[in-house]
């Protein structure tokens, strides 16, 4: 998908996409509808409301491509969102990524109807990349939250966690949300001092993701420490504890069925390629 920034900052260029050519991405509320082969299902304009807000998500084969704003946006937590997660595991990685940045910029619409400066409505401005407000002239934009993911290695173990929410046997890698004022590394050092009671050495950044839930960037990286003993926050994690190599091997290769121990991290998360890159180096 080409964003084509030319072509949402033109409102005549814009315009000029919109018809019979255009594809129009088929949701029910935040979710998408797949067709029969459990990929994307893709109307025309004449699949939505002549009134209805459109975002304009770029060109792909010579179309413009389009989501809808829905009435309402997301009520809850991710975990709180099943038929999300199940969708996630179906759609191919092309799909994946076109949906997660449609999800996330319609569900902001639907929750940002109003300034923020002067309570007044906004509207939607540049192809649905911005609202603006005419009572006060103030511009609004859509708002990615950076999320530190990050692997703590001791003389080759891993240190993995578990919330509440989590099924039995599910650990993952720690994270949590950049602070204002605060680096990368300094949000890694800072959380897992803050969960796990450890502090950390060479931060290193690995990869990232985004993350539809509302709107995140998970920022992966990779750290040290010297001294395992944890002190576990448990407001923040129900359990937390180091894995050697061969159970996470052995756990890797159990795949859904995971081992009496360990559910891998699943494919689709990027706490599974973190993994997997430590387990592979």
């Amino acid at each position: 998908m080409d964003r084509a920034d030319h072509i949402r900052v033109d409102e005549a260029a814009l315009a000029s996409h919109m018809n019979w050519r255009a594809r129009v991405l088929l949701m029910d509320g935040l979710l998408p509808v797949l067709d029969d082969r459990g990929g994307l299902s893709w109307g025309t304009l004449a699949d939505v409301a002549p009134d209805a807000e459109l975002v304009f998500l770029g060109m792909m084969e010579g179309k413009a491509h389009f989501a809808p704003v829905p009435p309402m946006g997301a009520d809850g937590p991710a975990y709180a969102m099943p038929a999300a997660w199940q969708v996630m595991q179906v759609l191919s990685p092309p799909d994946l990524a076109i949906y997660g940045g449609a999800r996330s910029l319609v569900d902001w619409h639907a929750r940002h109807r109003f300034c923020a400066r002067c309570g007044a409505p906004t509207k939607p401005t540049k192809g649905g990349w911005q609202r603006h407000c005419d009572n006060c002239g103030a511009d609004h934009f859509p708002r990615t939250d950076p999320v530190t993911i990050m692997l703590v290695e001791h003389e080759d173990k891993l240190l993995l966690g578990r919330q509440p929410r989590f099924p039995p046997r599910m650990y993952s890698a720690l994270a949590g949300f950049v602070e204002p004022g605060e680096t990368i590394s300094e949000a890694v050092a800072r959380e897992v001092w803050e969960e796990a009671g450890l502090k950390v050495r060479d931060v290193r950044y690995i990869a990232s993701q985004p993350w539809p839930f509302p709107s995140q960037l998970m920022i992966g990286c990779t750290s040290v420490t010297d001294d395992p003993t944890l002190n576990i926050d448990t407001t923040e994690l129900e359990d937390a504890r180091w894995f050697t190599r061969k159970e996470l091997l052995a756990a890797r290769a159990a795949g859904e069925a995971g081992t009496d121990l360990l559910y891998f991290p699943r494919p689709f998360a990027i706490a599974h390629h973190l993994v997997c890159w430590w387990l592979d180096r």
